[in-house]
């Protein structure tokens, strides 16, 4: 019997309407648009409006992957939803995500596992369709991430902005999702979280930096090494987006030039577990990627997470 793959037919990708610039933020906290460009590499990010909802953002994301994979929602095997910042408690937003486009009887649930949601989300959906129990899923990554940021502690309110990526996944004979690789480390839980019984996420700067460069240049070599390729087998980085120093110092674990780097920091900022289908998105809409390169997928979240997926393009 032959091998059962996934691969990537198509990208969606939503932003809100409303920009806030590093200009505006200095209105608001004891900023600079120099400060904050210099150490996070962000100008910009978008703000959910006030009555725009998570799973409105989703389902934006949603709709533009089913036309371009060209498909009706019906034809949907299984429904994942990446988020940190879901509506309600339940149901999941998978769920209102399910009943927005129609879909009945897929299984659709959350997965939460902040940035590095989208990572878990992918390899879940990969390994459904490896088995065999299906044959196409959407997987979305989605935030609302200015809800639970604190807009007076200016060392993280600039960092984070709202917005929608999603991918369709077809099964295929041919290898579309290499491998996948997922890790979390519930140890440094504290170093950035929502602590219980707040509603805003607190976070230890320096200490999250360190972790994330070496956990994800610990993910590149695991990746590599599993697939038996050098870092010149890969074509394309397409990290998390939460900080140009933290994606220069991957790249530099790659020795890869900053122009085969994805980079949508500047004008999104980090919007969590939407941030790495969101530059899929932009970068294939960009025509960047060329059938048959291989693309690196990694991301780091509080948990602490971090993951991986190695593609190849079709």
């Amino acid at each position: 019997m032959n091998p059962i793959y996934s691969r990537i037919a198509a990208t969606g990708g939503y932003l809100p309407e409303r920009v806030m610039h590093n200009a505006d933020l200095e209105q608001m906290v004891d900023t600079s648009d120099a400060w904050i460009f210099e150490r996070t590499g962000i100008r910009s990010r978008h703000i959910a409006a006030e009555n725009e909802k998570t799973v409105d953002m989703a389902e934006h994301a949603a709709r533009q992957a089913l036309r371009d994979a060209d498909i009706q929602a019906e034809d949907l095997d299984l429904i994942l939803v990446a988020t940190t910042t879901p509506d309600q408690i339940f149901p999941s937003t998978a769920c209102l995500l399910q009943a927005r486009l129609g879909n009945r009887g897929a299984p659709a649930f959350d997965v939460q596992a902040v940035c590095t949601g989208f990572i878990y989300a992918l390899a879940t959906a990969d390994q459904f369709i490896r088995s065999g129990t299906v044959k196409t899923a959407l997987v979305v990554g989605v935030e609302s991430m200015s809800r639970i940021v604190d807009w007076t502690d200016r060392s993280t309110c600039i960092l984070f902005g709202d917005g929608a990526g999603a991918v369709v996944l077809r099964a295929d004979s041919t290898p579309g999702i290499i491998s996948t690789h997922i890790h979390a480390d519930g140890a440094y839980a504290e170093l950035l979280q929502v602590p219980e019984g707040r509603d805003q996420l607190t976070m230890q700067g320096n200490a999250v930096f360190r972790m994330a460069v070496r956990t994800l240049g610990d993910i590149v070599q695991e990746t590599l090494a599993e697939n038996q390729m050098g870092a010149e087998d890969i074509d394309w980085l397409v990290p998390h987006q939460a900080n140009i120093r933290i994606i220069q110092a991957t790249a530099d674990k790659l020795n890869m030039p900053m122009d085969r780097v994805v980079t949508t920091v500047e004008h999104h900022g980090n919007t969590s577990a939407a941030s790495v289908p969101l530059a899929l998105d932009d970068a294939a809409r960009r025509g960047c990627f060329k059938a048959g390169q291989n693309l690196l997928l990694e991301a780091f979240g509080g948990g602490f997470t971090w993951g991986s997926a190695l593609l190849r393009w079709a």
